[in-house]
């Protein structure tokens, strides 16, 4: 750890005194400031560093104050060196396939190697262009469902930025209407006929795809219960969930990416970890 803090301390150090010999040095660097890369350019370099090593990217998190919510990872910026450092050399792999914006939080949906295969995603938050708090949601990686997709391919152009929050409130709706509060008589409002693609790995595309597959897990005392909605993400026609509740008897965290199309839901992509034991937390800031 010790190492790479020193190592982006020698970075930022470096450059700072390069540039403080004289004013017009000085001036440049406020220019060069001011093009900085964006918060999304940042984290997804910073996950990448975790791969390659890249000492640069850490200079990304504020090392006063970094609030982590995987309850497997301590606090702050040691706990980020710390497990790194756990990991085997040259054992990790980290391929972001989506990144979004949401004003101060940036969320990405990420395939690892990472102790073993997982699709992740990850939530940001910064301020004043430092890194200062991460959320995740972690799953073991899982064959391609009945319709053969995996759970991290699909549609990832970003567009319809102008209707990031009308889509953000249409699927805070579908998440409390229907998985929620059960709701599934409004279940076909929210779709373009039978038209859906799934990206979960035991269910098939198209709404009646999903509903079959509830109800069989409904008849064998399966039942997918949602009990609170804790954040909602998104930039355009993509839509993120954070939300909390039970898969028959587990207590599960559920990040949930939604694709709009044209005011109706048209893509799926999840996330599904079970809750760790409050006595194994390595941090107290909970999960959500």
């Amino acid at each position: 750890m010790n190492k790479i803090i020193t190592g982006a301390t020698i970075i930022l150090g470096v450059g700072l005194s390069s540039c403080s010999t004289n004013r017009n040095s000085i001036s440049k660097l406020k220019k060069e400031n001011k093009m900085e890369i964006s918060n999304k350019e940042k984290v997804v370099n910073l996950l990448k560093s975790i791969e390659t090593g890249a000492t640069e990217p850490i200079g990304y998190i504020n090392p006063n104050k970094y609030i982590q919510h995987n309850l497997g990872v301590a606090d702050g910026l040691a706990g980020f060196g710390a497990l790194v450092q756990t990991l085997p050399p040259n054992s990790a792999k980290v391929n972001t396939v989506r990144a979004f914006q949401d004003g101060d939080f940036v969320f990405t949906h990420t395939e690892y190697n990472f102790f073993g295969p997982k699709i992740g995603f990850d939530i940001f938050r910064f301020e004043d262009g430092k890194i200062v708090e991460h959320w995740d949601n972690l799953q073991e990686t899982a064959k391609p469902n009945p319709s053969g997709h995996t759970m991290i391919d699909g549609a990832t152009e970003l567009k319809d930025l102008d209707k990031t929050e009308a889509n953000k409130t249409l699927v805070r709706a579908f998440v409390e209407d229907i998985l929620v509060n059960g709701k599934m008589e409004k279940l076909a409002g929210y779709y373009d006929g039978d038209n859906y693609i799934q990206h979960n790995p035991m269910i098939p595309d198209q709404v009646s795809g999903l509903g079959a597959v509830l109800g069989e897990l409904a008849k064998q005392g399966v039942f997918l219960k949602y009990d609170k909605i804790h954040s909602v993400l998104g930039q355009g026609n993509f839509v993120l969930v954070v939300s909390e509740g039970h898969f028959g008897k587990d207590h599960n965290a559920f990040y949930d990416l939604f694709r709009v199309e044209n005011g109706k839901i048209a893509e799926h992509w999840d996330v599904i970890e079970k809750m760790t034991p409050k006595e194994n937390w390595k941090n107290n800031n909970g999960k959500f």
